[in-house]
């Protein structure tokens, strides 16, 4: 019996040695066939084609673009990306520049904003900042645009300065004239305090006194407005006068 367990132990014991040396095994072999992916921005086709396959891996051009910073040539960007880790024999994508785009800039002064806007997009250019400048020349005219026109740029975007209206000060706030007629010249004086209406005071309709002198006593004493000028219902500005006659 003991004999049966001791083979049966040593069997399980080369089960476990096999499989734990099978896996390690496959575990060597697929790492071994794992490369890095180098970095092949910047380089000359050829120059990539050849690090590529140095490790063992292989190059797909599949699209050129313009670009203002990368030299004609060269690769733009890859895919994927350097350090990531993939099989042997994997392509790495890379795109190729083809430079700085050289484009025609048109000549759009003098021409309204929306026509210029028309005929920048019209030939596949963007439209950059829209800029007004305040002028006495006749409004919505382009005045000035970046590029200069009928030059080369590498950039697609055309920005603009724009006249507009030169400003023109605001008119002063208006209010309605109210209704003073009857009231005494405290209240009319309260009444008018909120829109800032000055009142000024006549006296040609008091009762003169046997003294022959109207002083300021008679005017404030009990005396109240029988006309006025604005009338009420007009027009005025803040700071204006309304003149005022009073009777006792």
């Amino acid at each position: 019996m003991k004999r049966i367990f001791n083979l049966i132990l040593g069997a399980l014991a080369m089960l476990v040695v096999a499989l734990l040396s099978a896996f390690i095994s496959m575990r060597l072999a697929i790492h071994g066939r794992e490369v890095t992916v180098p970095n092949l921005t910047g380089l000359s086709i050829a120059d990539a084609s050849k690090q590529a396959n140095a490790v063992g891996l292989r190059v797909n051009l599949e699209n050129r673009f313009y670009s203002p910073t990368t030299p004609p040539g060269l690769v733009l960007a890859q895919s994927p990306s350097p350090g990531v880790t993939v099989r042997r024999e994997w392509a790495v994508r890379i795109t190729e520049s083809l430079g700085a785009q050289q484009v025609a800039i048109p000549n759009v002064l003098g021409q309204s904003e929306r026509t210029a806007s028309i005929n920048i997009r019209r030939l596949g250019l963007d439209l950059g900042v829209i800029a007004h400048v305040p002028t006495d020349a006749e409004p919505g005219i382009v005045l000035a645009q970046t590029p200069n026109p009928n030059t080369s740029a590498q950039s697609p975007r055309v920005s603009l300065l724009v006249s507009e209206p030169e400003e023109v000060d605001a008119p002063p706030p208006g209010f309605v004239m109210p209704s003073l007629t009857g009231l005494t010249l405290a209240s009319a004086s309260a009444r008018v305090a909120p829109i800032g209406i000055r009142i000024v005071e006549d006296v040609n309709a008091f009762t003169i006194p046997t003294s022959g002198i109207v002083t300021k006593a008679d005017v404030t004493a009990g005396a109240t407005i029988i006309a006025q000028t604005p009338a009420a219902g007009h027009r005025v500005t803040k700071g204006a006068a309304v003149h005022i006659t009073l009777t006792n």
